[in-house]
């Protein structure tokens, strides 16, 4: 495959065990700026997906014995062969899901480090030594306890990151010797098929990886059939806790929604948190779980602090995803757009106001800043996904953090402010998987541990701990 194949008349073929299938009923894939066609990808059928299974759990008895050196070579193949096509993945990523160009670079990158840190994770697979002697009746035994690769893994991944979160299925699966039967989002499928193609041409096995591209129907299997041992979601809430219902005994990581919530408090650099919530809260349109959507700002400094972010938000150039100088480019699909446009309208028919923004031309919103709001209007109590932020002013410490708390969502919040016994506060009580000191929600290292509390998610995600997800313990007595 190549960028030249990304094209109206062109359609690709899906990644099945090792080989590209293309004599499928084929769908077009639209671009989200002016939905155009950008090329058609054939959807794998029941038996497709049948015969993808059957290969993953075959291949499963090869990949699990490969020593931890051969993983670790094949995921530094990868990484540097995501390197060496960073532009073609970037306008792949940047043409399917109206990631604008600079942004879609970023994600390449933190693909090839994924692949980088699964990579030396593949050899840090450690156990541990336990002591058992400590009665008469266990003198001389001891115990050895390791991790061991559960099984072949269902995969679904989102839209919005379409190559570095499939990575992040993908990537820690081989370095603990998994295989995988992936499905990317309808919307974005290239940019996984371009990964497997890269994949394939490192070494990993024939049969440990599918990429299928298929409708919901179609992919049932991946949450009932008990060959697969772990279903990893990344998704809607709705849809992520309806997967886990259906899952039977089967391992799952949900990796859901967020409303992400910011306190900025009165000893916060003002320029400095103001640049990072238009960096969190606008960066690929907002659409992003961790996205800032809520910010909360002592009310010493609340006006001070909406003129600076009002601002900087004026600043962004909102359009065509292609041009080098786009900030914020278009929603994912226009009825989204519509959706957020409806939204906007409904919380200013109930008393919120516009600072800025707040206009749909097609698939695009302005970038907006929300004032007025109140916890039951939808751009406050919901997740928006869209290019908006709101900002309340509060008196309260401990009252900003339980209105964070005021969610049905926690994944990540942020606090600005330099007093260490507030942000001790702030970790101690925040309902969320992680807390971010000094910046937005919206940061992440792709190491670090990621997930969410309540109906943010199950399990955690980050290369090391998705291994954790991906392998069971499993214990050796030794009676000498």
């Amino acid at each position: 495959m190549s960028l030249a194949t990304l094209s109206p008349g062109r359609t690709w073929g899906f990644y099945l065990g090792g080989n590209w299938i293309t004599d499928r009923d084929s769908e077009p894939v639209l671009s989200p700026f002016d939905q155009s066609v950008i090329a058609a990808v054939p959807n794998a059928t029941p038996a497709d997906l049948e015969r993808a299974i059957t290969a993953a759990v075959s291949a499963f008895e090869l990949t699990r014995k490969m020593s931890s050196y051969e993983r670790q070579q094949i995921l530094r193949k990868i990484s540097a062969a995501i390197t060496a096509r960073r532009e073609e993945l970037a306008q792949t990523m940047s043409r399917e899901a109206g990631k604008p160009i600079k942004a879609a670079r970023v994600e390449v990158d933190r693909a090839a480090f994924t692949f980088d840190l699964a990579a030396e994770e593949s050899t840090r697979l450690t156990g541990e030594w336990l002591p058992l002697d400590q009665q008469p009746a266990s003198r001389g035994r001891y115990g050895i306890l390791r991790r061991f690769a559960i099984g072949p893994i269902a995969a679904i991944t989102p839209f919005n990151f379409p190559l570095n979160l499939v990575a992040h299925k993908v990537a820690p699966a081989i370095a603990c010797g998994c295989t995988v039967v992936l499905k990317p989002a309808p919307q974005t499928p290239f940019s996984a098929l371009l990964l497997a193609e890269l994949i394939h041409r490192a070494g990993w096995p024939e049969g440990a990886l599918s990429i299928l591209p298929m409708s919901n129907e179609t992919a049932a299997p991946l949450i009932t059939d008990d060959r697969l041992k772990l279903l990893s979601f990344t998704g809607s809430g709705a849809v992520g806790w309806k997967l886990k219902q259906q899952a039977g005994k089967k391992r799952v990581v949900l990796e859901l929604g967020g409303n992400a919530g910011v306190i900025i408090h009165s000893d916060a650099d003002l320029a400095y948190a103001a640049a990072r919530c238009i960096v969190g809260g606008f960066s690929y349109q907002g659409q992003s779980c961790i996205s800032v959507q809520r910010i909360f700002v002592h009310r010493a400094v609340f006006q001070q602090f909406v003129e600076v972010l009002v601002a900087g938000v004026n600043q962004l150039s909102t359009g065509d995803p292609a041009d080098e100088r786009t900030d914020v480019g278009p929603l994912i699909r226009l009825s989204d757009a519509e959706r957020v446009e409806s939204w906007i309208n409904e919380a200013v028919a109930s008393g919120a106001r516009v600072l800025t923004g707040g206009r749909r031309r097609g698939s695009l919103i302005e970038p907006t800043v929300l004032v007025n709001t109140s916890r039951d209007m939808r751009v406050s109590c919901m997740e928006v996904f869209a290019p908006l932020v709101l900002c309340e002013p509060y008196d309260d410490f401990a009252d900003a953090v339980r209105r964070v708390n005021d969610s049905q969502f926690g994944l990540q919040a942020g606090v600005f402010t330099r007093d260490a016994q507030l942000i001790d506060y702030a970790y101690q009580e925040l309902q969320v998987g992680g807390v971010i000191a000094g910046d937005v929600p919206t940061w992440r290292l792709d190491n670090m541990p990621y997930g969410g509390w309540k109906d943010s998610g199950l399990g955690r995600e980050g290369v090391r701990y998705s291994i954790e997800e991906m392998t069971e313990r499993k214990l050796l007595v030794m009676a000498t």
